[in-house]
Parts: structure tokens; C-alpha cells; sequence
């Protein structure tokens, strides 16, 4: 015991120690199958970061250094029989003789250990003590932009209060990142994000496309709001972000001739139906929506008369079962009409319900799918989807 705690000391002293782990446990171990033990970095400080591995689950617990040699000394007094420390340049194991165990609840183990040193054959390798790793960004967080948002503070530090909403949008960058990549986006692309807001994602992608993929969009946000526009179009300016602008104009005053990309996140109910029409009849390459509210399938389910019927009775159930055959009718109809049509988690639902994007990508038609889609409307005594009469 001595020896495992003198050379993880060493291992700690020479600023070389790697890990720690605790494999084969003793009968008093109960359901708890390893122990792994590492350096975290909190707040500036190092800890050990010890991971309890059980039959059913893991627990994460960070201890002070000190503190942390006593509880390393106990688990493998008590728990198990073999620990294996590993430095950048050594592996120390040490066995206790499983003949000579006492493996009495109320009594220590002293049974006697075998040590083993030998070379660690990923010597050299850089070990990271950082327990939050920073992931890879997308976006740089210290763009001007984020400041006027209120995302970060003047020296581009995330504020506390702006981290979900980076997240967000640093999502969102990823997604859009990957659909371009299947595309052959225009070099002057023309794209509209309709019900733009304060402008979160409509400024992300303008610098995203500008710096990163060194293109050269015309951006134009609609928002309904005037001083939401006004706001936007100011920042616009602020950042020499000559072809992104803002409107107020309602989304079915819109008719645009040629349209590359149309974004429409969290358009409620029928708005989203309006903007996936807009962006079919105008041939865009790429197509974006994260729907919000679900109301015109809803109501036309009172006509339901099949086996679902006692389950529907439930508003609740009958509010969730809207929303799955509303955007899964609408993801078939963009097939039908020619999108490659992909769903996923947006935001993680742990902030929002609201969390479905529907992603479209311009390919051949595959009309069909109508008759799916004439199946499934039947099923649930559906006369119409507002987007199949839009595109009628």
C-alpha cells in the first residue's frame, strides 16, 4: 500500500501520471466492476477525477489530492484486487495474491501484493489535465456581432448567460455546414431566413459563409418586428456586412424569382408550410426548417376513426401524435417534390419541446411518395396538409 501511494506521489511530483485504475474486485465491491482514476483541471486547480464504473452505471467524483491518496489507498485495500498506475513513462502494477485474501466486510485485506514495473509502451505521448476541453468552434465567439447580441462580453468571452444560445447557434453552423457540403452552393448564393428575429442565426451564417467558406452571399432577414429590424440592420452595418439585410415584411408577401437557401426556423403552425412552398416553387438548393406549433393537422383529427381513437382521446397524446404526422407528411410532400429530406434534434429537448429540424436538399422527384402520403391521411381521417394544397 505504501509503494502504490509512494509512486503515484512520484507520478504527481514529476507532473508525468496519466491514470489510475482498479480492476477485479473483491466480494465486498457489491455491483462496482472498476475504479478509473485521472488529473482534472477545475477552476484552475488539479484534481483527481475518479469514475465508479458499476453493473448498471457510472459516477463521476472529483477529490482534492491529499484526500484523494487516502480514498486510492482505501479502494484498493477494500475493494479491489489489482491496481495498475500508469506514468508517461512507466506502467506499476500491483496484485494482491486472491489465495490469501480476507475478504470480511468488517476487516482490511492484508493480503500480500506483488509488484510488477515495466516500461509504458505509449511513452512520450502529451497527457491533457483539462476537465472542460474546449470542443472544436465553428464560429469565433469573438466577432463583434456576439458582442451586440449580448452573447459575450467586449473581450469576446462567452457570458454565462449567453452559453446555451452559442451553443445554439454553433449547432446550427454545423448543420448548415454539412448541407453545403452536398451541395454546389452558389458563390453569390441568394438566401432568406424568414422570421429572423433578433438575428442570432442569420448573422452566424453570414460570417460563416463569408470567412469560412470565402463566399460571397446576399443575406436578407424578414422579420415583422420593426425595431427588431432596425437592430439588425444596424449591427449589420457595424460589421461591414454589405450583402446581409433585414425587412419587415410578412413571409407571404414574399415572392422571390431565384433563391438558393430558405431558412424558416420556429414559423408557426402553417408559416412553415408557407415557407417550404416558397422555397420548392423557387428551385433552392437547400432548405431549412424547425417547425413550430401544430395546429391545422391537430384539428382535422376529430374525424379519427380507427384503432387510435381511445389513445387520441388524450389531448395530451393527441397534441404529440399531431406533431409527428404533420412533419412527417411535410418531409415526405419535399421528397415527393424533389428534397432529399433528413429530421433530427435541433436543440436538446432538455431546453425546448420545440426541437425538430426538417433539412431539405434539392435532388429528383419522387411523386410517388403521394400516395404515402394519401395512406397516412386517411389513417387519421386528414382531408388536407396545408403544404400539399400550397403546392397543389
Amino acid at each position: 500500500m505504501n509503494t502504490l501511494i509512494e509512486k503515484l506521489s512520484d507520478c504527481l511530483h514529476e507532473k508525468n501520471f496519466v491514470k489510475l485504475t482498479f480492476s477485479k474486485p473483491t466480494s465486498v465491491a457489491g455491483d462496482l466492476k472498476n475504479v478509473y482514476v485521472r488529473l482534472v483541471e477545475i477552476k484552475g486547480k488539479e484534481k483527481f477525477g475518479c469514475t465508479y464504473r458499476y453493473a448498471q452505471r457510472d459516477e463521476m467524483k472529483n477529490f482534492e489530492i491529499e484526500v484523494g491518496k487516502k480514498i486510492m489507498t482505501d479502494i484498493f485495500e477494500f475493494f479491489f484486487f489489482n491496481a495498475d498506475l500508469f506514468s508517461q513513462e512507466k506502467i506499476f502494477s500491483f496484485q494482491k495474491n486472491k489465495n490469501k485474501k480476507n475478504e470480511n466486510e468488517n476487516e482490511k485485506n492484508n493480503s500480500e501484493i506483488k509488484f510488477i514495473e515495466k516500461k509504458n509502451p505509449d511513452a512520450g505521448k502529451i497527457i491533457s489535465t483539462q476537465h472542460n476541453l474546449n470542443k472544436k468552434r465553428i464560429l469565433n465567439p469573438h466577432a463583434q456581432y456576439f458582442h451586440a447580441l449580448g452573447i459575450t462580453n467586449e473581450q469576446g468571452d462567452i457570458l454565462p448567460t449567453g452559453q446555451k444560445k452559442f451553443k445554439q447557434v454553433d449547432k446550427y453552423i454545423d448543420i448548415v455546414s454539412h448541407l453545403i457540403a452536398e451541395t454546389n452552393l452558389r458563390t453569390d448564393a441568394v438566401i432568406a431566413d424568414m422570421g429572423s428575429g433578433k438575428g442570432y442565426l442569420t448573422f452566424a451564417l453570414y460570417d460563416y459563409l463569408t470567412s469560412e467558406k470565402k463566399l460571397h452571399p446576399h443575406i436578407t432577414g424578414f422579420e415583422l418586428r420593426p425595431e427588431l429590424v432596425k437592430f439588425c440592420n444596424d449591427t449589420a452595418k457595424q460589421n461591414d456586412y454589405q450583402n446581409l439585410n433585414f425587412i419587415a415584411q410578412d413571409i407571404n408577401d414574399f415572392h422571390p424569382e431565384k433563391l438558393d437557401m430558405l431558412i424558416a426556423l420556429h414559423a408557426c403552425d402553417i408559416a412553415t408550410d408557407i415557407a417550404i412552398a416558397k422555397g420548392i416553387k423557387a428551385g433552392a438548393e437547400i432548405i431549412i426548417v424547425a417547425p413550430c406549433c401544430h395546429k391545422q393537422i391537430r384539428k382535422e383529427m376529430d374525424d379519427v376513426n380507427n384503432e387510435m381513437q381511445p389513445i387520441l382521446d388524450f389531448g395530451i397524446m393527441k397534441e404529440r401524435q399531431a406533431e409527428l404526422i404533420t412533419d412527417g407528411l411535410r418531409a415526405l410532400i419535399m421528397q415527393a417534390h424533389g428534397y432529399k429530406t433528413k429530421m433530427l434534434e435541433f436543440i436538446s429537448s432538455e431546453h425546448t419541446p420545440k426541437n425538430v429540424m426538417i433539412t431539405g436538399i434539392k435532388t429528383t422527384p419522387k411523386p410517388e411518395l403521394m400516395q404515402q402520403v394519401e395512406r397516412i391521411k386517411a389513417h387519421y381521417g386528414i382531408k388536407m396538409h396545408y403544404l400539399e394544397a400550397l403546392l397543389a
